[in-house]
């Protein structure tokens, strides 16, 4: 199922890498394409290629999107993919491989650049505890660290196959994050409720990043302030707060330098602005059912974005992460 805003041009890519699946003899693909009201012939792309429409008419945010489709289909397996993603024509295949051999509620693959084939753009997604994700390994060469599957609590809706049992048990997703970190959000939930996915590399893709929105867009670091605040306020309670807090302070003063070099201060002032709005609204100090799960996968995939930073160079914004909130780990030898 692919969201689509105008992206004429970006669906036909995607649409021609599903038609060209090999899918096991016992499996059948159905593309639906729900589309948020695009006037560029989206809609005629989608049905020459034989695809399934269903027309918001307007635009709805990809959470919303998403939702609809997955309401919209009857199939065991849903699988989420943007509409900037080429796959591997056994893409399908080796995630049914994925979910087969680790009994995941979820699997996603291993994604890399469009541009640059060679280079990570993401390998799953990791959430620190201070509530800001990384795309594990993005802008690093392919190489032996993300060749091996692991288990995860964050899948990456860029490209991910989900059981449909799993969205009956975690629920949809939540329409208040418009675009970007909604699967963040989803993964907090699935960490509290103990509904484990995978990372397998077989399953490859190629993603155009921010391909819709513009990278580092006023939409998108917008978009991203008010996510970082509606995450905060629908999953940190009290007690998180107190042990996460110093971390949670570290993310958000460098999601703001960042946004500053940038020259991006008034898209997070608007930003800011709603997610304080929202975070007052919504943040209530008791404690969550499944809280204790999620703070120990927030430790576990901090731990793997400190690894995989020390592992392979640190970015700026980790390493004053780390320094801020803790300490930083040593590479290894």
């Amino acid at each position: 199922m692919v969201p689509n805003w105008n992206g004429a041009e970006l669906l036909a890519r995607a649409l021609d890498s599903l038609r060209a699946q090999r899918l096991p003899e016992d499996v059948r693909l159905q593309a639906l394409v729900v589309d948020n009201g695009s006037s560029d012939g989206s809609l005629e792309v989608a049905r020459r290629l034989g695809a399934r429409t269903l027309v918001l008419g307007a635009n709805h945010g990809v959470s919303a999107a998403f939702n609809r489709g997955i309401e919209s289909t009857a199939g065991e397996w849903i699988a989420l993919l943007n509409n900037d993603v080429e796959l591997d024509p056994h893409w399908v295949a080796h995630a049914l491989e994925g979910a087969a051999a680790t009994g995941a509620w979820y699997v996603t693959g291993k994604i890399c650049d469009a541009a640059r084939r060679d280079v990570i753009d993401g390998a799953g997604d990791g959430v620190c505890c201070g509530g800001s994700a990384w795309r594990l390994g993005h802008g690093r060469r392919d190489g032996p660290w993300f060749d091996a599957p692991r288990a995860t609590y964050f899948p990456s809706a860029t490209a991910c196959l989900f059981r449909r049992r799993f969205f009956e048990l975690a629920g949809l997703f939540d329409e208040q994050f418009f675009a970007y970190l909604e699967d963040a959000e989803l993964g907090m939930r699935a960490a509290a409720k103990d509904l484990p996915g995978a990372y397998w590399p077989q399953a490859r893709a190629w993603h155009r990043g921010s391909a819709t929105a513009g990278l580092w867009s006023d939409a998108m670091v917008g978009w991203i302030t008010h996510h970082q605040w509606l995450l905060l306020a629908k999953h940190f309670s009290q007690p998180m707060l107190l042990e996460f807090g110093r971390r949670v302070a570290a993310a958000q003063a460098l999601w703001l330098a960042q946004a500053v070099k940038r020259g991006r201060i008034k898209a997070w002032l608007r930003g800011a602005a709603a997610g304080l709005a929202d975070y007052w609204s919504r943040w209530r100090p008791d404690s969550r059912p499944g809280e204790e799960r999620l703070a120990a996968a927030l430790r576990a995939s901090e731990r793997e974005i400190a690894a995989l930073q020390a592992e392979t160079g640190w970015d700026t914004y980790w390493r004053w992460y780390f320094l801020l909130g803790g300490s930083v780990p040593e590479r290894r030898p």
